[in-house]
């Protein structure tokens, strides 16, 4: 398995460019935010598919505006003949760009963190509706961003950014300290856990865009962190989380009934408190 970025990028360019025609894997020095970059290419008509990455990310975003500290590894002089080599990378973040013309778009980052998860460990939960969790801690996070892709064209292109700790980042300022992959794949690299699941995340994308997500329904909630739990959304409603439905939307039983939540701006915490189950949960 390939140990630097550039070998990796190669390797995920041999696996999907066969099924992805036209894919390319660029891995840039320093950006902003990669989410960003292919953003701003897709405005400007390049809507080509692409895995970009870069070392250092100065303005990397998460999901509500929310900073995201990337680092896949500082370049530093010296070894054999004076070359550049990368100090160990703490993180994985990149962004995955390629027009998608899914019949429904619902419950994508679901599926998105389904394929993640099911690359790289067993132990790893998902949070809805776009957090990795690793033994009850964040391990990522995921942020998907689309753009119109020209007036007479069903498809839209969708960027797909991926934020990944590799080792476990500072935990200050936290109530609950983050989680790292290296808890349960010691040693792992970000080339290594790239290779292990980009190719697969593309597989995923192009069978969202054939079935939606209900294909992904009971995987999800195999894996659901929330499931079972008291939560609170940010109208400030309590009540337990019971899964997905066919369309990604979080099932919350509350004192009053069940409610269905899909608005990716829903804000959802578990709080530790219990409701009487209901005799039937919706479809």
């Amino acid at each position: 398995m390939p140990h630097t970025l550039s070998g990796a990028a190669e390797a995920v360019w041999e696996a999907v460019a066969p099924t992805l025609p036209g894919f390319t894997v660029e891995v840039l020095p320093e950006i902003d935010s990669t989410n960003s970059e292919l953003m701003r290419r897709a405005r400007n008509g390049q809507w080509e598919p692409v895995l970009l990455l870069a070392h250092k990310q100065t303005a990397g975003r998460g999901r509500l505006g929310r900073q995201w500290i990337s680092d896949l590894g500082a370049p530093q002089q010296g070894g054999a003949g004076n070359t550049q080599s990368f100090l160990p990378s703490t993180s994985l973040t990149f962004s995955l760009g390629l027009p998608l013309a899914p019949f429904d778009w619902s419950g994508l980052s679901l599926a998105v963190g389904l394929s993640v998860a099911g690359s790289l460990h067993p132990d790893i939960r998902l949070k809805w509706p776009n957090d990795l969790w690793l033994h009850g801690r964040k391990l990522g996070g995921i942020l998907i961003e689309t753009a119109n892709i020209g007036a007479s064209s069903g498809s839209r292109y969708a960027v797909v950014g991926m934020g990944l700790n590799l080792s476990a980042p500072a935990a200050a300022g936290l109530s609950t300290p983050p989680a790292g992959l290296a808890e349960v794949w010691p040693g792992v690299t970000a080339a290594q856990a790239l290779v292990r699941l980009a190719p697969a995340l593309v597989q995923t994308l192009q069978v969202f865009a054939q079935q939606g997500f209900a294909p992904f329904q009971a995987r999800f909630n195999a894996v659901d962190a929330l499931a079972g739990l008291g939560v609170t959304l940010s109208d400030g409603t309590t009540g337990l989380a019971q899964g997905v439905d066919a369309s990604g939307a979080l099932r919350v039983q509350t004192a009053t009934g069940w409610q269905c939540v899909s608005s990716a701006e829903v804000s959802v915490r578990p709080v530790g408190m219990a409701l009487p189950v209901a005799a039937q949960a919706p479809d």
